[in-house]
């Protein structure tokens, strides 16, 4: 939304206690915004610690839903949780290096229990593993955008991720019919259309 020369003259035109109740009332309303205004403003914590208190978290919520995998509807909707706390610590920290391996983590330790998923029904588990295709595709495309400094350690994650895929039989299908290409798991390997190349396969009715 554009602000008007005028409305921003009239803000600035507001007390400093006008301002502050101003300010109080929006942070009421927008409960993201305070927490993202906390962690810039008094937040001891940084970044890191930020993302390393995700990634436990991540560990240990995928561990306790592991037990509702044959419950695949309550099991996608547990994973969907996890993944919008992983986007608020996204939005409060700015955190691109945690958008990318946080979800690659959240997909590895979705995997990591491939045994199990591997005794579901096709029909049961194929939302989940779309759900999980198209998180990979997101990741390799954010991949492109982070500094080369990064890849060393987000090869690691894609090399658990492939060999994880590699262990699931309709996930790697689905993989294939999907477009992906599992040579893709190698951060120099990505192509750098992948964004307009992913637009085409949703254009085709793919990865839905």
């Amino acid at each position: 939304m554009e602000y008007s020369k005028e409305f921003k003259a009239a803000l600035s035109n507001f007390s400093s206690i006008e301002k502050d109740r101003l300010i109080f009332r929006l942070l009421k309303k927008d409960k993201l915004l305070s927490k993202k205004l906390y962690f810039e403003l008094i937040d001891q914590e940084t970044t890191d610690d930020k993302r390393d208190a995700m990634e436990e978290n991540i560990r240990e919520k995928v561990l306790l839903s592991s037990k509702y995998i044959g419950n695949s509807k309550y099991f996608l909707s547990i994973i969907r949780k996890i993944s919008a706390e992983i986007t608020e610590h996204i939005k409060i920290t700015t955190d691109k290096f945690g958008e990318v391996s946080l979800n690659i983590l959240l997909i590895n330790n979705i995997l990591e229990y491939n045994e199990d998923l591997n005794r579901q029904r096709f029909d049961t588990i194929y939302k989940l593993y779309i759900y999980i295709i198209n998180k990979i595709f997101k990741a390799l495309v954010l991949i492109k955008k982070l500094d080369e400094d990064y890849w060393m350690e987000i090869d690691e994650l894609l090399s658990e991720l492939h060999q994880r895929i590699n262990n699931n039989h309709y996930l790697l299908k689905l993989c294939n019919n999907n477009s992906l290409n599992l040579n893709w798991l190698k951060c120099e390997n990505i192509p750098d259309n992948l964004d307009l190349m992913v637009k085409e396969i949703k254009s085709q009715g793919y990865l839905r």
